[in-house]
């Protein structure tokens, strides 16, 4: 996946397809002149549909289609023959999808499981027949329901990635490089800050066959839960991570502080992040020995699993995947 490609937010108008009309029509054929009515009802409008597709990432397909409109429901007809339903309209969205209602940015619901559906534009209703309306009073009546109208509206997605590991760290922490290293994903990778400009997601390939998903977002600066920077816009995606790696460079200043204002960040966003389980990755590790690595001890966070890694000459890699494996599965027996 690309920087380019990847769309987490998109706005949408959907409109979903009027109900056919309900049929006037008096039964009539040879040797009856008078029969009763036999009106059928309006076939119902077309649905717009959001469908659950795990083989999705982005919301980048609807960017340049932000319109769909459901096909009207068919009219009535004689012998009480119901009209044609209108053809419904499925519009495939990445799981981890959050649907809004583009005015009141009310939360309308979720789309999380594949194949998962949920009509976000109900057709409306065929009206009926007047075979509906007879009675002993009005044996002919001739008149009949119209369709009820469809709905229509702006509709906001925003996508929170589905992935087992959640990468956090500061910009130039190396986390575009591990990523790039563990996974089949090719981030940009460059020595600034903020080469990241988009999320990106990669397959860790584990043991036996194993597998887990990675997501590494651009980078956190103090602030970023009030908008500084770029994080702010993406942090939202660590939310849907069920393990969170921290990464603090082998040369940062402290590592204790810089892994608390990240921790602070996440509480500031949604206090709920901290109850997930973390790992602290000290990477660029080539550039210590054993006695620096001793030293630094002191400086790391009590009571947190840690590990040195170094991506350059991929050392410690296994011991992390280890880690994380277990991390991932230590509630199943």
């Amino acid at each position: 996946m690309t920087e380019g490609n990847f769309v987490d937010y998109i706005k949408i108008f959907a409109s979903s397809g009027k109900g056919g009309k309900g049929s006037v029509h008096l039964h009539r054929e040879k040797y009856i002149t008078k029969g009763g009515p036999d009106g059928g009802d309006g076939g119902r409008g077309g649905h717009v549909i959001l469908r659950g597709d795990k083989n999705m990432w982005t919301l980048f397909h609807l960017k340049f289609k932000k319109h769909f409109k459901a096909e009207h429901g068919g009219a009535g007809s004689k012998n009480r023959s119901t009209g044609k339903d209108g053809e419904d309209i499925y519009v495939n969205v990445p799981l981890g999808t959050i649907v809004k209602d583009g005015e009141t940015q009310e939360v309308l619901f979720e789309i999380t499981d594949e194949g998962q559906e949920i009509i976000l534009a109900e057709g409306g209703m065929g009206g009926r027949g007047n075979w509906h309306f007879r009675s002993s009073t009005n044996q002919t009546p001739r008149y009949a329901q119209p369709g009820v109208d469809g709905s229509e509206g702006w509709y906001q997605f925003e996508l929170k990635l589905l992935a087992d590991v959640g990468l956090v760290g500061f910009p130039n922490a190396g986390k575009s490089t591990l990523l790039s290293v563990i996974t089949s994903a090719k981030p940009k990778i460059a020595d600034y800050e903020f080469t990241t400009l988009k999320p990106n997601l990669g397959i860790v390939e584990y043991r036996n066959f194993k597998s887990f998903v990675m997501a590494d977002i651009p980078g956190i600066i103090e602030g970023a839960a009030e908008g500084k920077g770029l994080g702010h816009r993406f942090l939202r995606h660590i939310e849907r991570n069920s393990s969170l790696l921290f990464m603090v460079p082998a040369d940062s200043d402290n590592i204790q502080k810089e892994y608390d204002i990240l921790l602070n960040e996440l509480k500031k966003h949604n206090p709920e992040l901290l109850d997930k389980d973390r790992l602290l990755a000290i990477s660029k590790s080539d550039m210590l020995d054993e006695e620096l690595k001793t030293a630094l001890i002191p400086e790391i966070p009590k009571d947190l699993p840690h590990v040195f890694i170094s991506s350059l000459d991929q050392t410690g890699l296994t011991e992390l995947k280890d880690k994380l494996w277990e991390m991932l599965n230590e509630d199943i027996d």
